[in-house]
């Protein structure tokens, strides 16, 4: 009996140890879609959209540069990362 309750607590540990992995989704197609349009029309060649945190988080390069752009689910940039070179 104490071995089936120390599986049970174990698979419950496990299970419950993945849903953060399980709330980073990819981002809706539809936002995916219109988001990755606008950035086109800047300049931006997309390679990756990812949502964490909240927020959705573009991979993408302009003139050259490696960029991160993070916006909210209302498609509204919040922030900006690139190379400085």
């Amino acid at each position: 009996m104490k071995k089936l309750t120390l599986i049970a607590a174990a698979a419950l540990i496990a299970g419950t140890s993945a849903l953060p992995v399980l709330a980073e989704q990819p981002v809706a197609q539809d936002k995916a879609n219109k988001l990755g349009a606008e950035l086109k029309a800047q300049g931006y060649d997309v390679r990756r959209m990812e949502m964490e945190d909240g927020y959705i988080e573009v991979y993408a390069l302009k003139d050259g540069k490696r960029m991160e752009l993070y916006f909210d689910s209302n498609l509204k940039q919040v922030n900006r990362k690139g190379d400085n070179g």
